[in-house]
């Protein structure tokens, strides 16, 4: 473990052994050995010392959407994309993005005195000394509000249902939550509901601070000035402009007309937040409520008063900016696939997003010198989004701006949302994507030098020989959203991790990175080999290599869990749903075996190509619907979906599961029934890509 950095840049540099020259899933046998040339090719490319001179110059500063800092950032990746000869375009959206101004946070009493609200400076980080946003949570409403205290756990629906238990009410109240467990934005909605003036979100140190290891600058955890910065928004793209593109003449909302929350919503330090819970008296917290700081926790109300103040811009509209460069395609130019992530940040984001934007650039430039002037066989656009932070905005607009051309020829979206701020690989996606994603994984060298991305992610997650490593569900959160739960279109996405409490915080910068992160770029840089790979296995397979047997024997795994929830309210069983993926994995498992044949025999038509390939894009497009979910219209996807009482958790079959949580026995029979017809649809798709192949 204490072998040079050289010898482990070395290492990391040399692509892993491609293993046998069994044909691709997806390309003729003759198109396999040149594929596999020009992967070879593209994944000795990317480099720890190119990763570092992109990272640090695009986290010299605090870059939030909507400021000068964030253009300047914009116009750096469009100079790196032109040196690659990409053809580079700018889209502008003018959004809602309240800025906020100022904060201010007393305790009134007892011992009235102001609390600290901002991130110190740090002894060697010369980035935590610049001027850094106010620590106000995005789209905070303005407000100026004085009340008792309440601590209302982590602020989850189940917590208030809990506090009504107990009488104990927080209307007219400033409470307190901690991070975690749920999306900020559900704690602000839940907040606002039960009736408070205000919340104070922060991070205790049971979670992300002290007693998960030392804290910074001694080490990666959260110290006691640390902040979580993030929005609150619960919803997609620009408020004022919802389900269409946010473009100089769009019609806008009124401001009364827009979801956002209406109380004050601050996050603060654990520092601050034990200056108002320790005085907080009332009933004594329940089970599983106790924090890390050093005193027992109360709910209150009081007897601590508090003070909350924030301001806001006078100019809540803003412009964004993504940046779209493009690589068209020779042979299907109209079919695309799309590589993001999102450039905004709180701080100078070293770990979020500069670490994925790093990464895609990389890939981008090893995409382009492996194709040494040849074009790939589909169209490849590398973006990088703005604001996303506050809501998914860039490529929320971006995805309704082009609805037309990605519902018809989107191939996949492959999405880097922090790609390395540590070495512990971790992926997620598609459930067709996935094992694509894993056979790449085997041919990337682990940052670390320990074998391939996929062996050091299999002995780390120390699962049986006969399984894999766990995969993420595409629920929401991030810059997918659009793509997968808006308009199905299968995506992928990976990352390398550690530990860390400097998420959404001023000390996200370059020292952190450098010294308890990806130390050497060495993660950047494997995560974006793994791109260009991935990239250009997409872009240039005759049949695109979508995997629906996967896909639907892991939609069998929960049929199970589906069954236990309609019989809680009298709705029957999910035997029909999984009658219907066992046929659905059967189609898959034909179309298979023809795609192998055919393509085994080293002829396929330039037209039964593209017929095939349309009707599999049609797959995933058919297990969604136009109207969306009833909670959330713009949510299309039936598979996954972010739970809307949650936000960072999935439910799988959503339709279903809103219709249980509901204790609507006729409705959840009505959405399984609708599901189960989209699955047939689905097959049916397979079907006829199978019949393009000419095959019986």
């Amino acid at each position: 473990m204490h072998r040079s950095l050289r010898s482990l840049l070395l290492g990391a540099a040399l692509p892993a052994a491609l293993g046998a020259q069994a044909p691709l899933t997806g390309f003729t046998g003759a198109a396999s050995a040149t594929q596999r040339d020009l992967e070879r090719r593209a994944i000795a490319v990317p480099s720890p010392d190119s990763a570092r001179r992109i990272a640090r110059a695009l986290g010299t500063e605090p870059h939030v959407a909507g400021t000068p800092a964030q253009e300047r950032t914009r116009d750096y990746v469009n100079v790196e994309l032109r040196k690659l000869g990409l053809k580079v375009e700018t889209r502008s959206y003018r959004v809602y993005l309240p800025h906020a101004t100022g904060v201010k946070v007393w305790r009134v009493s007892p011992q009235p005195m102001e609390l600290p609200v901002n991130e110190p400076a740090i002894a060697g980080d010369s980035l935590s000394t610049l001027s850094q946003y106010p620590t106000v949570n995005g789209y905070s409403a303005a407000g100026d509000v004085s009340a008792e205290v309440v601590y209302v756990n982590y602020g989850l629906v189940e917590d208030y249902v809990k506090l009504d238990s107990m009488r104990v009410s927080v209307k007219g109240k400033i409470v307190v939550a901690r991070y975690g467990r749920s999306f900020r934005g559900i704690k602000a909605r839940e907040a606002e509901k039960h009736g408070a003036v205000a919340l104070l979100i922060y991070s205790d140190p049971s979670d992300d601070g002290y007693v998960q290891g030392d804290v910074y600058p001694e080490g990666p955890m959260r110290n006691a000035r640390g902040v979580q910065r993030g929005s609150v928004y619960n919803g997609y793209g620009d408020p004022a402009t919802p389900g269409y593109a946010a473009t100089d003449g769009a019609p806008r909302l009124k401001d009364l007309e827009l979801t956002v929350p209406r109380i004050p919503v601050v996050p603060i330090s654990f520092g601050t937040a034990s200056s108002l819970l320790e005085g907080v008296a009332g009933a004594k917290v329940p089970a599983g409520w106790q924090g890390g700081l050093a005193f027992r926790y109360h709910v209150g109300p009081g007897p601590v008063q508090a003070r909350v103040q924030v301001t806001l811009d006078d100019a809540p509209y803003k412009m964004i900016h993504n940046t779209i460069a493009t690589l068209p395609g020779r042979v299907s130019p109209d079919e695309v696939i799309v590589i993001g992530g999102h450039r905004d940040a709180w701080g100078a984001g070293a770990g979020d997003n500069v670490s994925g934007i790093t990464s895609i650039l990389e890939s981008a430039r090893a995409v382009v010198r492996a194709l040494n002037g040849q074009s790939p066989s589909r169209t490849l656009v590398f973006a990088t989004w703005d604001a996303e932070e506050w809501g998914m905005l860039g490529s929320t607009e971006f995805v309704e701006d082009d609805s037309l051309r990605l519902k018809k020829g989107g191939v996949a979206y492959i999405n880097l949302d922090v790609s390395a701020t540590g070495f512990d690989f971790g992926a997620g996606g598609s459930p067709s994507l996935r094992g694509l994603t894993r056979q790449l994984a085997r041919e990337v060298n682990d940052p670390r030098g320990s074998g391939s991305v996929y062996s050091a992610w299999r002995k780390r997650a120390a699962v049986a020989d006969s399984a894999e490593p766990a995969m993420g569900d595409p629920g929401g959160g991030s810059d997918f959203a659009g793509f997968y739960n808006h308009f199905g279109i299968p995506h992928a996405d990976w990352g390398f991790g550690g530990p860390g409490g400097v998420y959404h915080s001023a000390y996200d910068s370059r020292r952190w990175m450098e010294q308890f992160g990806d130390t050497g770029y060495v993660a950047h840089a494997a995560a974006a080999r793994l791109a260009a790979a991935m990239l250009l296995r997409l872009a240039n397979a005759d049949i695109v290599p979508y995997d629906y047997v996967e896909f639907g024997t892991t939609m069998r795994r929960y049929t199970e869990r589906t069954t236990r929830q309609l019989a809680s309210i009298g709705a029957g069983d999910a035997s029909a749903l999984d009658t219907a993926w066992q046929t659905f994995t059967a189609r898959a498992a034909v179309f298979n075996a023809a795609r192998d044949g055919v393509l085994a025999s080293g002829s396929i038509s330039a037209a039964a190509q593209r017929a095939v390939n349309a009707a599999l894009r049609q797959v995933e497009r058919r297990l969604s619907r136009p109207e969306g979910l009833k909670s959330r219209a713009w949510v299309r996807g039936l598979i996954y979906a972010a739970d809307v009482d949650n936000g960072y958790s999935t439910m799988i079959f959503p339709t279903i599961g809103e219709a249980v949580r509901a204790k609507d026995a006729a409705m959840a029979r009505t959405e399984l029934a609708d599901l189960i017809r989209r699955i047939d649809s689905a097959g049916a798709a397979l079907d006829e890509a199978r019949a393009a192949l000419g095959a019986k």
